[in-house]
């Protein structure tokens, strides 16, 4: 026996008097509206009821129905054949299934289908007889049928069959035509592109940037200096039929020094001519020399009086080697005096320049600048440059030397091999002052022409002749426009009080 926990519920004898009993059932009244939706049908007491019973004929016990129409057409026996049964094959095949060797099963009048090992055969093969072959054979054969009856049928007139075979060619035609005006009509739903192409040379009329290159090209070249382990290149211009091409001095000063240097000019078709130095002036940095080659285009040279801070003008050169190069640019200023340093130990470089925006750069120097009708105005000289050692290239700041001037030197330096400018016998330096600019005279040659015409060291000179002087290089360039021998009046300011003098120019 276990022992209880102290605290264990023992049941006493009247207990039940104690307990209480079930709750009442409560079911509360049904809505009608569910109790149509989710009750049981009318008639159906319990959870289950069979409402459907079939028909006493249908348990396999009654007659069967008839079978379906359409099957009994589509698998059972022909009309008039319900007797007939499938062949058996011959009794001389000697094949399985024969009489000897049937199954109990089978008899003459059973359906063959119940012996899967029977042979079904459904009529002998296909043999034609001799005489079915004979009857074939002897029957005449019909006239063969013509194209016309084939066609039609019957026989039909050649002048029908003509007109038709035309109404067939203008039918083939018409479409032929049709399709053609559909093809052309969807080129523009297929994005075929119709590329129209401009007629050549309609941008490059007479006057044109191209037209005045072409024509000014010819007569500008290549030069192509070579002075033992050195050399150089520029560029030069034909202006003579002769073969005389006027360049720089600074482009051929390595074979004006040298005997032994070449001197090689290359023409724009390319033809290569060997070149001698005629003369130089190292004073304007111009230079000839003369090429031995026969019928040269020659540029027509015009007049740099005429120009105008403006105008258009264009460059032709071989920057860097690139020969026959052309830029285009403006006149930025006339009468721009520039000085430069001389070539090994010559004399500075001073002239009255021509300033241009056209780009110019090393090798350009030597070649043409042409205005706007392709004569020659200008020979490229020098340009401003931010580089070091002056190997900057061009920011807009090019000098050309004045054809007017490059024309008269270059006569004296074919003529005779030298040339003679002007001078004034004194060494000056640029000044400028509060109330006066000019050139001051630092020394007066002895027996020059300013000695004789009373200039003194200190002098500060403002004009020469009709031409204002506001430094040194512009005093240079106003004394050589003039001649040599020629009386020019010279304005100067000695001790603040102004003087004018005549001097008789002399020969540098």
């Amino acid at each position: 026996m276990m022992n209880q926990p102290p605290n264990a519920h023992q049941e006493e004898p009247g207990d039940d008097e104690h307990r209480l009993g079930p709750r009442p059932l409560d079911r509360p009244s049904v809505d009608p509206a569910y109790a149509a939706t989710f009750g049981r049908p009318r008639g159906v007491d319990g959870p289950f009821d069979k409402l459907y019973t079939p028909n006493p004929g249908q348990n396999g016990s009654g007659p069967k129905p008839p079978e379906p129409e359409s099957l009994a057409e589509a698998f059972g026996r022909p009309r008039g054949a319900e007797n007939i049964v499938l062949q058996r094959p011959l009794e001389a095949s000697g094949v399985a299934g024969s009489a000897e060797q049937d199954s109990p099963m089978w008899t003459s009048g059973a359906d063959p289908w119940r012996d899967p090992s029977a042979g079904a055969v459904l009529g002998g093969p296909a043999v034609v007889t001799e005489e079915k072959a004979t009857d074939s054979e002897s029957r005449p054969r019909g006239a063969l049928l013509s194209l016309p009856e084939l066609l039609f049928g019957r026989r039909v007139k050649p002048i029908a069959l003509a007109l038709l075979a035309a109404v067939a060619l203008l039918i083939g035609a018409v479409g032929g035509f049709i399709g053609w005006a559909v093809a052309s009509a969807g080129d523009s739903l297929t994005g075929e592109l119709n590329v129209a192409e401009a007629q050549a040379g309609k941008e490059r009329p007479a006057g044109s940037i191209a037209d005045i290159a072409k024509r000014v090209a010819p007569a500008v070249v290549s030069i192509e200096v070579k002075a033992g382990q050195s050399g150089g290149l520029g560029s030069g211009v034909v202006i003579d039929k002769e073969g005389y091409v006027v360049t720089n001095n600074h482009v051929v000063s390595q074979a004006a020094r040298d005997d032994n240097a070449e001197i090689t000019a290359v023409f724009i078709d390319g033809t290569r001519a060997d070149g001698e130095v005629v003369g130089t002036d190292p004073k304007t940095d111009l230079a000839v020399i003369k090429v031995n080659v026969s019928n040269p285009v020659v540029i027509e040279v015009g007049k740099s009086s005429d120009l105008a801070a403006g105008d258009t003008v264009i460059a032709v050169g071989s920057p860097f080697g690139l020969e026959n190069t052309v830029t285009e640019g403006i006149v930025s200023a006339l009468n721009r005096p520039v000085t430069a340093p001389g070539e090994n130990g010559d004399p500075a470089v001073t002239y009255d320049a021509i300033q241009t925006d056209a780009a110019i750069n090393p090798g350009n120097s030597g070649g043409a600048l042409v205005d706007s009708r392709g004569a020659l105005v200008g020979i490229n000289s020098l340009i401003r440059t931010v580089g070091s050692d002056g190997e900057g290239g061009s920011i807009g700041l090019g000098f050309a030397i004045p054809v007017d001037q490059a024309v008269k030197i270059s006569e004296s330096l074919i003529s005779e091999g030298k040339v003679q400018h002007a001078d004034l016998g004194v060494n000056a330096s640029s000044v400028a002052a509060n109330t006066s600019e000019g050139a001051q005279i630092q020394n007066v040659n002895d027996d020059g022409p300013a000695a004789k015409a009373g200039i003194a060291e200190g002098d500060v000179i403002t004009k020469v002749g009709d031409r204002q002087v506001r430094n040194a290089a512009e005093l240079t360039v106003a004394v050589r426009q003039h001649d040599i021998g020629e009386v020019v009046p010279v304005r100067l300011v000695r001790g603040g009080r102004p003087l004018t003098v005549d001097v008789t120019l002399g020969s540098d």
